[in-house]
């Protein structure tokens, strides 16, 4: 769970330049009460004077003083911590590219199978309450399961995908719009979605991706993008003479790039197997958690009110005076 620290009042904050002020008095005041002393007896008549300085005790007061006023202005800056917490009912389509280059063993085994995996760790990470999508997408995009918490149904539409054709990115996000559209929701709100779209290449039909990621952004459904693969991925293709050759397909990560920043989301590349597994982990531990303030006013408000307690206790009991 992450943890921060702000303040709802932040200009209350400059109270705190009222400390060195603070200090400047108390110490001018110790020099009047020092040569009050000197001005009463002489110095070499002290001890016999008083016998019995208070050395550190008499300081110690005065610190309680400076913290517990410390203390109460932070209070009064109304500080308030920020907190991951699980988001009910968010849904998350995950899109996978399918098309033939994913048959590429450049990421062990192919790219589909490592893709297939994360895929399935992803569920593991993923808060139950979160329902999760499936979609896959190579000339065009097919929604293998509907949002839902069933991490089973989920699994089993990871397990159906197979390598076939070329890439429509932006139809893959057209149709996975329409499903976290669809998932759903409470009180007829539509639930805080998000879009997983690994892929390895360019997108070379149907719809303009980043076009379609505006208006994703628009939803405000951010794309989370995963480049796959690596600029040595090879392929074999038949070629016009019945032989098969050897084609590269290397990886768009500017491209994927682009999709995840049009719609206010954030790129990955993965260039190995436990490359993929730790975006898929982060990921993961990431969506389906928002963040939100929670006031802890009367913690600071309390400790300044015993700290002040505290000196004026102190002052009275050893000084019979509250400074």
């Amino acid at each position: 769970m992450s943890l921060a620290i702000g303040f709802g009042a932040p200009l209350v904050l400059l109270g705190l330049l009222a400390l060195p002020l603070l200090v400047a008095w108390y110490v001018q005041q110790q020099r009047v009460r020092s040569a009050a002393a000197a001005a009463f007896a002489a110095p070499r008549l002290m001890p016999s004077v008083a016998p019995r300085r208070p050395r550190w005790r008499r300081h110690l007061p005065m610190l309680a003083f400076a913290l517990a006023l410390a203390a109460l202005v932070l209070a009064a800056a109304r500080p308030q911590r920020t907190v991951a917490v699980p988001v009910e009912h968010a849904a998350i389509m995950l899109a996978t590219d399918v098309s033939g280059s994913m048959l590429a063993t450049d990421v062990a085994p192919t790219r589909l199978i490592a893709a297939k995996r994360a895929a399935r760790a992803f569920l593991d990470k993923v808060p139950k309450a979160v329902n999760v999508g499936v979609l896959a997408f190579n000339n065009h995009a097919t929604v293998l399961q509907s949002p839902t918490r069933s991490r089973g149904d989920a699994r089993a539409a990871i397990d159906r995908m197979a390598v076939s054709g070329g890439t429509a990115t932006g139809d893959a996000i057209a149709s996975a719009l329409t499903a976290l559209r669809n998932a759903p929701g409470e009180n007829g709100r539509r639930p805080p979605g998000a879009i997983v779209l690994i892929s390895d290449g360019t997108s070379t039909y149907g719809l303009d991706p980043v076009e379609q990621a505006r208006a994703a952004a628009r939803l405000h459904i951010p794309i989370y993008t995963v480049a796959l693969g690596t600029y040595h991925g090879t392929i074999r293709v038949p070629g016009p003479d019945g032989q098969d050759r050897v084609e590269r397909v290397p990886p768009d990560p500017q491209s994927l790039a682009a999709i995840a920043h049009a719609s206010g989301g954030e790129a990955f590349t993965a260039a190995t197997t436990g490359g993929l597994d730790a975006v898929y982990r982060r990921l993961g531990s990431q969506l389906g958690r928002r963040d939100v303030h929670r006031q802890v006013t009367a913690a600071f408000a309390a400790g300044g009110l015993v700290l002040l307690l505290a000196g004026a206790g102190l002052s009275l009991r050893w000084f019979g005076r509250l400074i």
